[in-house]
Parts: C-alpha cells; structure tokens; sequence
C-alpha cells in the first residue's frame, strides 16, 4: 500500500484515467484527474503536491509541453511519463526535461504501483535536500566574512599559501581562519566542510 499521498494522472484517455485512479486508490492514495495538459496547469498554483503521471500525446498540449511550462515555473512536482510504443523518443526526450520515469502503455498494476514509488521516494529526497541546504545555510552564516573566503579558497584547492596570497594576508592567519571556521561548522576537516558548503548550494566553489 503506498498510503494516503497525491498522485495527479494527466491523459486525455478517460479509460486510462479511470483504472489508473482506481488502481491507485486501492493502494490507498488520493487522485486527481485532469482530461489535458491546460487543465492540469489551470491548478497548479493550489495544487497539493505529489506525483504527476503525464501522457505524452494529447491534442490540446502535448506532455513535452506540459513539462516545458513546470520547467519554466520551477515546480518540483516528481513527473513519470505515460507512453505508447511509437513515443519512446519523447519520453527519452521528457527526462532529459526532468521526468524521472516513463511507462508504456498498457502498463500492469505493478508497474504503475512501482512508478509511483519512485516518485513518492524522489519527492522525500527534496525535502531531505531541502532541509540540508537551510541547515547547512545557517552553519555558514556563523562564519565571518573573511572565514567565508577563506573557505572559498580550500574549497577551489587552493593552499594555504596560495589562499594567503589571494587574500593579501599570511598564511599564518589563514590557517587560524581554518581552524575558526572549522570549529563554528563543527567538523574535522575541510571535506566536511565543503559537505556543508555544497549543500547550501555555493556549488562554484567548484570553479
């Protein structure tokens, strides 16, 4: 039983919006049905987040366009692609757009059970993300400017002397810097640090 979770199924075929809900009801989630593209869209500001089933092939909006419209708004709705056996090169085309599954039609219990899991399992791994990223930027606001660059500088592989360097200061100060920064986000060396600094998002550090 997958439990009492949003599963959002969007196909112009009434037949597949039907047992797909009634599947998915036995398994114990809520449903809701859009009958297009427009439709499913027309709700997205009050829609209760969950697992998006799409169909590729509609008349009014295709699901490659759908999916373009929530790329462009940045919803963080988890989408599985319903497809037929001519659109496999769409659905390939919509995960590279940021669908994580695709099935095809006409698809067992099992396999549209098991989609949705591992949609309901992406989603869970956003909001642990989520909650990383504000722990890890409250860790960093602890840290003083000149720590902040100091950690900037390790964090491109830089040395100490050459952190030094950059920063016009002696490599002295920088490696008391390092040991302040370290002691605040309360690791043990500068991998950690960095597991902090790349969860809150400072990803050119990189660069």
């Amino acid at each position: 039983m997958l439990g009492d979770r949003m599963v959002h199924i969007v196909d112009d075929d009434e037949s597949i919006r039907q047992s797909a809900a009634f599947a998915l009801r036995v398994s114990g989630c809520r449903v809701a049905t859009y009958a297009s593209g427009p439709a499913f869209l027309k709700e997205l500001p009050n829609m209760e987040p969950g697992c998006v089933l799409l169909d590729v092939r509609m008349p009014e909006m295709s699901g490659l366009d759908v999916l373009d419209v929530m790329n462009e708004r940045k919803v963080p709705l988890p989408v599985i692609i319903i497809t037929g056996h001519g659109d496999i090169s769409n659905a390939v085309r919509a995960m590279k757009s940021g669908a994580i599954d695709f099935i095809q039609k006409p698809f067992s219990k099992d396999t549209l059970l098991g989609a949705v899991e591992a949609g309901f399992e992406y989603l869970r791994g956003e909001a642990d993300r989520a909650a990383a990223a504000a722990k890890a930027t409250l860790s960093l606001a602890m840290l003083t400017p000149r720590e902040m660059e100091v950690l900037e500088g390790l964090a491109r592989g830089l040395t100490n002397k050459a952190v030094a360097r950059d920063l016009g200061i002696s490599s002295r100060t920088v490696e008391v810097h390092r040991a302040h920064l370290f002691t605040k986000l309360g690791v043990r060396n500068l991998p950690e640090a960095l597991k902090i600094a790349y969860a809150a998002g400072l990803a050119d550090f990189n660069s």
